[in-house]
């Protein structure tokens, strides 16, 4: 039997927000962590991007918000995240199911105006949704407040460890109540997680969605074997073969600006985002190609963490991810929300073996194609 929304012991006014946003059906994230987060649990879950952990960890502070309007004008829970882009996404979600105005958010993320951050916490923002550098330059300027803390939401933990961001976390911590709720998420459970969670949760709620480490069953895996100079001419003839919107994979800065310079001088729309561009220019790429006036958007994997673009046709890894945790990450921006998606890896001769380490780590098989000529890739 499908679980409904209205089956969890939620106030008539979220339920009516929720409804007005059409979340009708939780996602099974959100069926496992919504529960014992409401009775006040520490969670620890993992599951990969784009099943609908927001809403998981949203709600049950949405729930703590409408209890203490009246009695407090300081920060009551606290969100972790390891991008601006997610920081600005969860923002928005937040605001779109929010119970009332009072409940009120300050995004703190490093690349915006400080002004409009700051002002928003002196007003007493009761929601912080940040990023771990900024708060913590915030914290050491004495511009934040976090001992009334409630819920601490540490989102995506294996990617802020990945960029190095452990020893903030750390000092935010150390800022924060000793008794509170911490509710966190990551798409994998290495060693590093498991540290943060034996850290930061006292007895969580243990929630696994899926194989840790796999790309999304509705994902269409292949891989082209292809001489690494007729890879712009193989992306070219499959933007031409194929419909929809393509999300491409590049290692370097330098990679992405090449790729996207390419593709607009054949014609093709196509805009990138990386390390180097500004906070207003990845922004500006990014909502480019999620209302489609960008048919590709090519990317580097850091400047990519976080996208949560809907609608992705078509990922195509140019540059071979280094790890295959990089290769699910990316692959997980098609076949979202039980859609349909293809996710296809350019791949060296020279590049067989790491292709068949990536295949034997996460159990699959990929459909291979081998190019000789582009325009005729034979299946191999």
């Amino acid at each position: 039997m499908t679980t409904q929304f209205s089956q969890f012991s939620l106030s008539a006014a979220l339920l009516a927000r929720l409804d007005q946003n059409k979340f009708e059906t939780p996602t099974p994230v959100q069926a496992g962590c919504i529960p014992p987060a409401l009775e006040g649990r520490d969670v620890l879950a993992t599951a990969q991007t784009g099943t609908g952990k927001t809403l998981g960890f949203l709600i049950p502070i949405i729930e703590l918000l409408q209890k203490t309007e009246a009695r407090s004008a300081v920060a009551q829970a606290l969100i972790l995240l390891p991008t601006r882009e997610l920081a600005m996404q969860v923002e928005k979600h937040f605001r779109a199911i929010r119970t009332s105005s009072a409940q009120t958010v300050a995004l703190v993320v490093g690349g915006l105006a400080e002004g409009p951050q700051i002002e928003a916490i002196r007003r007493g923002a009761r929601l912080i949704v940040a990023t771990p550098g900024r708060l913590e330059d915030y914290i050491k300027r004495r511009l934040v407040r976090l001992d009334q803390v409630k819920i601490l939401v540490l989102d995506e933990v294996d990617r802020m460890l990945d960029m190095g961001f452990q020893p903030a976390i750390a000092r935010i911590a150390a800022t924060l109540p000793a008794v509170r709720q911490t509710l966190c998420y990551s798409a994998t459970l290495e060693a590093s997680v498991k540290d943060v969670a034996r850290k930061y949760l006292n007895n969580p709620a243990r929630i696994e969605i899926g194989s840790v480490l796999k790309p999304a069953e509705n994902v269409e895996l292949r891989t082209f074997e292809v001489e690494p100079d007729k890879k712009q001419e193989l992306l070219e003839h499959l933007l031409g073969a194929e419909t929809g919107s393509f999300l491409v994979f590049v290692r370097t800065k330098h990679g992405a600006d090449r790729v996207a310079r390419r593709l607009s001088r054949s014609g093709w729309s196509a805009t990138q985002i990386h390390g180097d561009r500004s906070q207003s220019q990845r922004n500006a790429a990014l909502r480019s190609f999620s209302e489609g006036h960008h048919r590709v958007l090519v990317a580097t994997d850091v400047a990519a963490r976080g996208i949560d673009v809907a609608n992705v046709a078509h990922v195509i890894n140019f540059d071979m991810p280094k790890v295959a945790e990089d290769f699910v990450h990316r692959v997980g921006r098609t076949g979202r929300a039980s859609a349909h998606g293809v996710a296809s890896t350019f791949a060296g001769p020279a590049e067989r073996g790491d292709l068949r380490k990536i295949e034997r780590t996460l159990s699959i098989q990929m459909k291979r194609f081998r190019v000789r000529t582009v325009g005729d890739a034979k299946a191999a």
